[in-house]
């Protein structure tokens, strides 16, 4: 991204200077994959499908998903349309719930993934010599390296902080003064407990922006974050198998949803059980095609995250709204579908609670137990954390159809994240 540039020309092109380039895109993507990946040729032909069949953008439909266990089952380099010497970096998932799903960059592929990511934090609000605390973990995770390749591209100072040693985030924040950071908003939660710890004032520190992502996050708990420290709270999207973050980054202006960077990536939505195309605004599974992808392009990938696509509003190009939850992730509770994210709206509700928390999950006989822990605020009195306890049931009983027994911890009690927030506990499997 040239920093001299307010936006980068495709940025605001036309809808059909944008679909002409990703037809011409798509096209390129789809014979490479059917090239140079064996798995794709297999996976095309048993549909009944050649990349020169793609005539319109509509054709893509036409195409077999991809699924993380695809991935997996190719797994460690199954999944490349490349020559290993051609490799500059590989990164992987973290496997907690099986292989772990490895993808792999050309230096091509590094560049692109730079770039998006400049732009988005760009979008965001940040500029050549600004200064970039990046807490996100580095490593194998795709989180920490990507936000620190894209913050050099657009010209900041990076503080490449990592994630963990919350005593030292503050101690950096306040000698290095970083105007950005780059975290997971449930992390950004811990590092605001530890100016609390400390007595300091969060809003006095130099941040300017954060920007957020590899996990859901709700408005409720963009107003906490943004209040607490007097900053703007703005996303950024994105995952391994499609590229990292950068995918999809929100536009400080509007703070509206991420913008989709529709020229290296084309989104769809989906019925999650029939696999249809849905139109724009029906909310559904969001699945990716790479358009411009060279050691592992993917095609149709299944994300899993539910969201709807939006109108272009700062950008020409679509946006995603906010993510309610994964279908995956998804929890059926006495016949009724949750989300975390869900709980975690209602929560926010309630002054005198902490944002942290824990849903846990048994079957002591027939039917499902819900116990919700919460933390008490420390300055809340006892009758403030009562009476919010119980808005808290009634809430979640007349909001979302369940109930549950809220349990209040003292403040700082429940585990707190260095990365990804886990939130459930089910033991149902092993009652």
């Amino acid at each position: 991204m040239a920093a001299s540039l307010a936006f980068e020309p495709i940025e605001t092109a036309s809808r059909d200077q944008l679909q002409a380039l990703q037809l011409s895109r798509l096209r390129w993507s789809l014979t490479h994959a059917y090239e140079g990946n064996p798995r794709y040729r297999e996976k095309f032909d048993a549909a009944g499908v050649h990349p020169d069949d793609l005539r319109s953008l509509s054709d893509l439909a036409r195409f077999p998903f991809t699924t993380k266990a695809d991935l997996r089952d190719a797994y460690p380099f199954g999944f490349f349309a490349v020559p290993q010497e051609r490799l500059a970096r590989i990164h992987a998932s973290s496997g907690t719930t099986g292989k772990p799903t490895v993808v792999g960059y050309t230096r091509k592929d590094i560049e692109t993934w730079s770039g998006v990511v400049a732009r988005s934090i760009h979008a965001a609000g940040g500029r050549p010599g600004m200064k970039v605390q990046i807490s996100y973990g580095y490593g194998l995770f795709t989180g920490g390296l990507g936000a620190h390749y894209g913050a050099e591209a657009l010209g900041c100072a990076v503080i490449p902080m990592s994630g963990g040693q919350t005593e030292k985030q503050v101690q950096l924040i306040g000698d290095f003064k970083p105007e950005l950071i780059m975290v997971t908003p449930s992390y950004m939660l811990a590092i605001l407990d530890e100016f609390q710890r400390q007595g300091l004032d969060p809003r006095a520190s130099s941040l300017k922006t954060g920007i957020f992502g590899a996990e859901p996050w709700t408005n409720a708990m963009r107003e906490e974050i943004e209040q607490a420290f007097g900053i703007d709270a703005v996303d950024i999207y994105g995952l391994s198998e499609v590229m990292g973050p950068g995918v999809a980054g929100e536009c400080v202006e509007a703070k509206d949803g991420p913008t989709i960077w529709e020229d290296h990536f084309y989104p769809e939505i989906i019925d999650p059980v029939t696999g249809a195309v849905l139109p724009d605004g029906a909310e559904g599974e969001l699945v990716f095609t790479s358009l411009t992808k060279e050691a592992m392009p993917i095609v149709r990938y299944r994300t899993r995250d539910l969201t709807r696509l939006l109108p272009g509003t700062s950008r020409t190009m679509r946006r995603m709204a906010k993510i309610t939850g994964r279908s995956d992730d998804m929890l059926i509770i006495r016949g009724v579908n949750v989300f975390p994210s869900q709980i975690e709206e209602q929560i926010l509700c309630c002054p005198a609670l902490t944002p942290h928390f824990q849903i846990e999950l048994t079957r002591p006989s027939r039917m499902d137990q819900v116990r919700l822990l919460v933390e008490g605020r420390g300055e809340a009195g006892d009758e403030a954390r009562v009476r919010d306890s119980r808005k808290l049931a009634e809430r979640i009983k007349t909001l979302i159809g369940i109930t549950v027994a809220i349990d209040v911890r003292p403040d700082g009690s429940l585990p707190r994240s260095q990365g990804k927030a886990s939130r459930v506990i089910d033991l149902r499997q092993s009652a």
